[in-house]
């Protein structure tokens, strides 16, 4: 199988080159930036660092930039697409970790998982703990009728022929923020596609750095929202 590796990006020229930097050789078989139209100097470094550069001309979001990239995986003929943080929050070397189920054990969607035993979510302030290891959780799991433990995190594999599906519509203008990471993961596990987690790490970067761009309401409610529509029977 054909495995391209994707980081999303906005404005992470300090971070970036450490996230390609931190891919060993061969754990994917192509790696490819989406850079969501970022004004400071990421897009000099991605071409810099020999990675393929993706360029929105204009912020249009994280599931916009997500959408890209499948897109682009497909077209290309990509069988497996990994998603991670332009930020330094993920670590490539785990990324086998999430492709080997699908490759070797017929798994659609493999979730990274910080919480599961292995994983590691380092000196996270404990109102985000709360948050995405009980809250968020908790009520994705009640709606998808399946336990997950770490559904906020963007860090996953998925199997590109889940997108053959048309009743997985990640066309939909609802879906450009963030709310189309919860809105794939809810979607396989309810339409019966093979589904696991993992252990891996999520370290998020010092502050000094830049932390998070999620805003504290309008992002919680944009990766709140495709629980309550898809679990009420709202949005297709």
């Amino acid at each position: 199988m054909k495995v391209l590796a994707v980081p999303i990006a906005f404005n992470e020229e300090k971070k970036i080159g450490r996230v390609l930097d931190r891919f060993p050789p061969n754990v994917v078989d192509a790696i490819a930036v989406v850079d969501d139209a970022s004004t400071d100097g990421t897009p000099q470094v991605i071409c810099e660092k020999g990675a393929i550069h993706l360029r929105h001309e204009r912020q249009s979001g994280a599931g916009a930039a997500i959408r890209t990239a499948i897109r682009y995986a497909r077209e290309q003929g990509y069988d497996v697409i990994v998603i991670l943080a332009g930020n330094d929050k993920d670590r490539p070397a785990e990324i086998p970790r999430l492709v080997e189920p699908i490759v070797n054990e017929g798994y659609d969607f493999v979730q990274g998982s910080r919480y599961l035993p292995g994983g590691d979510f380092g000196n996270m302030p404990l109102y985000r703990q709360l948050a995405t290891r009980f809250v968020h959780p908790l009520l994705f799991s009640l709606a998808a009728r399946r336990r997950v433990t770490d559904s906020t995190n963007g860090f996953r594999a998925i199997r590109l022929s889940l997108f053959d599906d048309p009743r997985i519509d990640i066309d939909q203008d609802w879906l450009d923020k963030y709310e189309l990471e919860p809105y794939i993961l809810f979607k396989a596990i309810r339409l019966g596609y093979r589904f696991k987690e993992v252990p891996v790490t999520k370290i998020y970067p010092p502050k000094e750095l830049g932390y998070t761009k999620m805003k504290p309401f309008t992002g919680w409610w944009s990766i709140l929202r495709p629980i309550i529509y898809l679990g009420l029977g709202l949005k297709k």
